[in-house]
């Protein structure tokens, strides 16, 4: 029965999250139902074991919320992600729509820019590059995911993402796990994205299909649809109904300044990771007071905090004569991060109550066994948790909170680097989140004026086939070669 009420509770939570139900409510109602199949004691499921797990979450993560989508909402609104934009639009051109599209979405959400915001800009600017080129609109959406949610999300070395901060505290890594791995399976995804779309656009002319008619929903309209809204929030750390709050600047900036914080992110991020944290004495956090902790579980975390944090102070002494209201765009800032951060929390919990039901050894012992060495099984566990989910950070941490300590001992007996493990994880969980009923698709498509029939066969090439290339070239080398 209890391996029964785990399909039950898990099946309710995907159809009733797809139809637009809040998971904060969804996940203890369906950890709950889980529970009572297994006959375990309700009350002490939610309050101590979900709410326990969703609790800690929190704590770990919650800051890189919060900064990650203040940092994004003083971009935009200070101008700097349409003056970015711009550059890219003016240097490459029509001739180069589909690569321009791509590489803004690229350099900044790499720089920390989040999601939904980056959203907003690469969809105005991908309509007029595409309508001057004559390039199909149903084009849009996939040349904007593959810049924003594919190699910048997972695969790059030091990415701010918050899937790539998720496995630091399992295994004890940084934001730079595995940079070599790292860097192939990211050429990897660019290349064979932007051969399909190449592709794609090649047979679009010679078919003569030209961009069509606009049918895009206005920003503010997609931003408040309350369905795009559910969805969208366990998919990334930015609530979009923020994204209306706020007063932006009437004109961006120099591009030099523009984006001077997403190298602030960067540069502080590395600096942090391999310089300054191993050097540091924090032989204190061993202590109870802190957590009785390791800067190993930490290390990660605060590299990350620390540059998204340098960053913000940047950009608002460099723009901080351009924000028409510091204090309204903060606030909504730190607002757009609460949402996301709660309802992931949630699946967290729901992770957590499903783990430790006894009948979920069949399920952990199913995984372990999957042929292939833990590398294949971690990455199967990766991709069915975050496609059940149609999130890349929740089906992580579920997978990583239920499995994690299982291999880092298998690592330990197989001498496997966990930086391998970290890299696997990451660009796992970024291959099948990207379903259907994925919150970051649904708002895309809204606001390209797109459907699932018109754009998704482009989406499912250069999201996930792309992805799952690099996944097996990161686990055929890890194999091979070890992290590097």
């Amino acid at each position: 029965m209890g391996l029964l009420g785990i399909l039950v509770g898990l099946g309710l939570l995907i159809w009733l999250a797809f139809r637009g139900w809040s998971v904060l409510l969804l996940a203890p109602a369906a950890a709950l139902i889980a529970a009572a199949f297994a006959g375990e004691p309700l009350l002490a499921s939610w309050t101590q074991i979900f709410m326990g797990t969703a609790a800690r979450f929190l704590a770990q993560f919650f800051p890189l919320f919060l900064l990650g989508a203040l940092f994004g909402k003083l971009m935009n609104d200070s101008g700097s992600v349409t003056a970015i934009t711009d550059f890219m639009t003016a240097r490459l051109g029509k001739a180069r729509a589909v690569l321009a599209v791509v590489l803004a979405g690229a350099l900044v959400t790499y720089g920390g820019v989040s999601l939904f915001v980056a959203f907003f800009v690469l969809v105005p600017m991908a309509q007029a590059l595409f309508r001057a080129a004559d390039i199909p609109r149903r084009l849009m959406p996939a040349a904007i995911i593959l810049g924003t949610s594919t190699f910048t999300m997972t695969a790059l070395p030091g990415t701010p993402a918050i899937q790539n901060a998720i496995p630091m505290p399992f295994f004890g890594t940084t934001p730079f796990a595995a940079p070599g791995l790292g860097l192939i399976a990211s050429m990897i995804v660019l290349g064979s994205g932007l051969w399909w779309l190449r592709r794609a656009e090649a047979a679009a002319r010679q078919s003569g299909e030209g961009y069509g008619t606009d049918a895009a929903a206005a920003p503010e309209v997609a931003a408040g649809d309350e369905m795009v809204r559910e969805r969208a929030t366990t998919a990334r750390e930015f609530d979009p109904a923020e994204i209306a709050h706020g007063l932006s600047s009437p004109k961006p900036p120099p591009v030099l300044q523009a984006a001077l914080p997403l190298i602030v992110v960067i540069a502080v991020n590395l600096v942090m990771s391999l310089l300054i944290l191993p050097r540091l004495d924090v032989s204190f956090l061993a202590e109870e007071r802190w957590g009785a902790t390791s800067l190993s579980a930490v290390a990660g975390v605060w590299s990350v905090v620390v540059a998204l944090a340098a960053a913000i102070l940047v950009l608002v002494a460099l723009h901080g004569s351009r924000l028409p209201s510091l204090r309204e765009s903060m606030d909504a800032g730190a607002n757009a991060s609460v949402l996301p951060a709660l309802s992931i929390a949630s699946l967290v919990g729901f992770g957590a109550v499903i783990a430790g039901m006894p009948s979920f050894a069949l399920v952990r012992d199913w995984v372990l066994t999957i042929g292939g060495g833990p590398l294949v099984s971690l990455a199967v566990a990766t991709n069915v948790l975050a496609a059940l989910t149609g999130s890349a950070s929740g089906g992580l941490t579920i997978a990583l909170d239920a499995l994690g300590p299982t291999y880092m001992d298998l690592a330990a007996q197989l001498r496997i680097d966990p930086a391998l493990l970290h890299r696997v994880a990451v660009i796992g969980s970024g291959t099948l989140d990207i379903l259907p009923h994925n919150g970051a698709v649904v708002s895309l498509l809204a606001l390209c004026g797109s459907s699932h029939r018109e754009s998704y066969v482009d989406i499912i090439m250069v999201g996930i086939v792309s992805s799952l290339l690099a996944l097996a070239a990161v686990i055929a080398l890890g194999s091979l070669f070890g992290a590097f």
